[in-house]
Formats: structure tokens, C-alpha cells, sequence
């Protein structure tokens, strides 16, 4: 593989897209409806399993229903190579996958709503099972959209941002929302209207620009094997010698954040800060903030090029741990010390963001036109895994080091990826078969 020319790709206005350019909408629609299943697959469903009297020790368990997010490569060759069924027809190859899976999740989301998991657990496990499967689907769908519309892909930081915007105000829906709606109409009410919300994604996808590569005829049956296969081998094939190395800072980049998050809300419930206070500081706070580091990130990547971009969301995110380390020291003065919380958490959440936009758009150019869900699938799938099996151990890792030395301890997980980074960033630059189909 050979590094591009040193230059830095041509600027694209932030805010002024929104209205400028007919994609950034669309994609604001689609981003807020794929933020939407994940945490009702779980995450907020776990308050509807405990409301219902189900135990501590089987809600646990059922986190595991939403592997089909950890797996969802294994299926996304089949979407880039087939047209859906009637929707294809009309919409073309990805935005009928789009709106077939936005139809698939809310008729998931009614079988949940019409369950009762006091009484009939597993008619709720099957349906959020499929539920998982149908927003693992939908977000490969929307991915590969995304990657196809924006040619070379170096330039897709705006289109990225705004996706992710979307995603933060869905996935806000789904958590808090969700929570809200409970308390005043019951969980069966939350969850239809949940599922009324996908409408939204659904006049996006209508309106969406189709794709140039959507018009063209989808590529020859081949067996089960080949289809898998085919994605895999091409993404090394353009990698070139520089594969492992690539390959290897896709699964660092986020493996100190995934660590340091699953003791996070441990060490906030440790100094002493209430239900109340974690809540108003990580979700409604939060979300501010998140949008601050996602805007930046869309902003300057444009600006200082994708690789120098990728360098510094590497630091940022190891450092902003730094920050939780000082709040694990400091101590919560019995949760009193409520500025002192939001401001340490705030920098930590801020620096995430910018880096999750930096990943997303820097393996979004390692995708083909051709292979797009498949190829980022699978990217994301590297990216979550080591990071997702590592915390697994950072109980462990806390009781022997106490929290201040934990966070610091994933803070220096980030040296050799940033390393790795600039290593990349000297010999591989971007591959160049990425913006070679457009």
C-alpha cells in the first residue's frame, strides 16, 4: 500500500451542510432511529426485568441478548451483495435494507411491549433477541449508506458527525425517554412509542440520495464461504503489509475507554454521588458535552486531515481518563463535591466524543464502496471486542490497585496505541484503493 500525497482534504462547512447539502438531514434521521434499539434491547429494559420481579443474577445473564451487536459481521456480506425483497425495487439495495430493518425493529419492539416478563419471560427474550438482530442489521444498513454516499471517504467527517449527532438524541430518547414515558404510561406504552419514533428513520431513508453504487446490478450469487470471505480478503488486499499494524490500532483505539468504562458508575457510586446526581451528570450533562466533542471532531478533521486527527483523538481519550483518576483521589467529599464530579466526567465524556468520531470516520475510509456494511461491520466488531473482554477484569484489576490507580493505569494503555498511531500515520497513510471506487 502506498501512502496518498500529503494533503489535507478539502474543507466542508459544519453547520451550513445541514441546509447546503441533502445528505446531512437524512443522515440526522437515520443516526437518531439506529440510537434507538440498543439500550432497549437491555440497557433500559433491564428497569422493566427488575420492576417485574426478576432477579439480579437473570437480568445479568440477559445482557447477552445483545451479542448479536458484537456479531453482526458475519451477516452484513449478505446485505451488500442482495437487493431486499419489493423494497429494493423502489428505494434501492441500502435504503430498502434501511427501512425492511426499521420495520423489523418496531415490530420487535410491539412483540416486547405486548409481553409480560413477570409472568412470560421468555416470549421477552425472544422478541428482544430479535430485536437485537434487527438493530445490529439496521445499523450495518445505515453504515454502508453513509460510507457509499460520501466519496472519498476521507471526507466523510461531516456526514459522520451529524450521523453520530442523531445517534446521541435517539439513544437519549431510548434511555431517559423511555424511563420518563414508564413512569407515566407503563412500560407497554414506552416501548409503542419507541417503536412510533422508527417513523422517523423511515421518512428519512425516503428521502435520502440514493447511493451512485446502488444503481448499479448487485454482484454475482457466489456460496457462503465466498460472500464471507470476499470482504475480508479485500480489505487486506488494499491494507497491504500494513494490515496488522491498521488492524491493530482499530482494536487499541477504543480498548482504554471500554475498560475504564465498566468501573466508572462503580467509582461515582464509591464517593458517595446519588442515583440522581449520576444521571443528571452522565445522561442530561452528558449529552451536552457529547455533542461539543462531536462537533469539534467534525470541524477539525476536515480541517487537519484524518490521520493527524486519529493521532490526537488516541491522546485525548487516554488522557481524559486522567481525570477520573484525580476524581477517584480527590474523593467525592460523601457525593458533596457535585462540580467537581461533573467537571472531571464532563472532560472524560467530551474527549470519548471526539474520538468516536475520529474511529468512525478513519474506518469508514478503510471501507470499500462495494463492501461497505461488511467491511465496517467488521471493523467495529474488532474495535468493541478486546476492549469488551478486558473489562471483564477490571473489578479484579480495582481491588488490587484502588480506582485512582485503575484510571491511571488505562490512561497508559493509550501510549502504545498512540504510538501505533503515529506509526500509522507515517507509513500507511490512507489505503489507497479506499477512494479508488466512487
Amino acid at each position: 500500500m502506498t501512502a496518498p500525497a500529503a494533503t489535507s482534504p478539502a474543507s466542508t462547512p459544519f453547520w451550513s451542510a445541514l441546509f447546503t447539502d441533502r445528505r446531512i438531514a437524512p443522515a440526522l434521521g437515520l443516526g437518531f432511529t439506529s440510537g434507538i434499539p440498543f439500550l432497549l434491547v437491555y440497557g433500559t429494559q433491564a428497569a422493566w426485568l427488575s420492576d417485574a420481579g426478576i432477579s439480579i443474577a437473570t437480568i445479568g445473564i440477559l445482557s447477552e441478548m445483545t451479542l448479536a451487536y458484537k456479531f453482526k459481521f458475519l451477516w452484513a456480506p449478505f446485505l451488500d451483495r442482495t437487493d431486499p425483497p419489493l423494497l429494493g425495487r423502489w428505494l434501492g439495495r441500502r435504503r430498502g435494507w434501511i427501512v425492511a430493518a426499521q420495520l423489523g425493529v418496531m415490530a420487535m419492539l410491539a412483540g416486547i411491549a405486548f409481553g409480560d416478563p413477570a409472568h412470560w419471560l421468555a416470549w421477552t427474550i425472544a422478541f428482544s433477541v430479535a430485536l437485537g438482530f434487527a438493530g445490529a442489521t439496521l445499523d450495518l444498513v445505515i453504515d454502508g449508506w453513509r460510507i457509499t454516499s460520501v466519496r472519498p471517504p476521507e471526507t466523510q467527517a461531516v456526514l459522520s458527525s451529524w450521523t453520530e449527532i442523531g445517534w446521541r438524541i435517539g439513544n437519549l430518547a431510548a434511555g431517559a425517554g423511555a424511563l420518563l414515558l414508564a413512569d407515566r404510561i407503563g412500560w407497554r406504552g414506552a416501548y409503542l412509542a419507541m417503536g412510533a419514533l422508527m417513523s422517523v428513520g423511515m421518512v428519512a431513508a425516503v428521502l435520502a440520495p440514493e447511493p451512485p453504487s446502488d444503481r448499479e446490478a448487485p454482484p454475482p450469487r457466489a456460496g457462503l464461504v465466498e460472500t464471507v470471505w470476499a470482504p475480508i480478503r479485500d480489505l487486506l488486499r488494499r491494507l497491504g503489509p500494513m494490515a496488522p499494524a491498521i488492524l491493530l490500532l482499530v482494536a487499541g483505539f477504543r480498548m482504554p475507554g471500554y475498560i475504564a468504562t465498566a468501573m466508572a458508575v462503580p467509582l461515582f457510586k464509591h464517593q458517595g454521588f446519588s442515583n440522581t446526581d449520576i444521571a443528571t451528570v452522565t445522561k442530561l450533562f452528558g449529552f451536552w458535552i457529547g455533542l461539543g466533542g462531536t462537533f469539534l471532531a467534525g470541524a477539525l478533521i476536515p480541517r487537519i486531515g484524518m490521520l493527524p486527527s486519529l493521532l490526537v483523538g488516541t491522546i485525548a481519550a487516554s488522557a481524559s481518563h486522567l481525570s477520573l483518576a484525580y476524581l477517584a483521589a480527590h474523593g467525592g467529599d460523601g457525593g458533596q463535591a457535585f462540580w467537581t464530579f461533573a467537571i472531571t466526567v464532563g472532560i472524560d465524556g467530551f474527549a470519548y466524543a471526539f474520538a468516536s468520531v475520529v474511529l468512525i470516520t478513519y474506518m469508514s475510509s478503510l471501507a470499500s464502496t462495494e463492501h461497505a456494511a461488511s467491511q465496517f461491520g467488521l471493523l467495529t466488531s474488532l474495535c468493541a471486542f478486546p476492549g469488551s473482554v478486558l473489562a471483564g477484569f477490571s473489578g479484579f484489576i480495582v481491588e488490587r490497585t484502588g480506582f485512582p490507580w485503575f484510571f491511571v493505569l488505562t490512561s497508559l494503555i493509550g501510549v502504545p496505541v498512540a504510538l501505533l498511531a503515529f506509526y500509522v500515520r507515517v507509513k500507511a497513510g490512507l489505503p489507497d484503493g479506499a477512494a479508488a471506487k466512487s
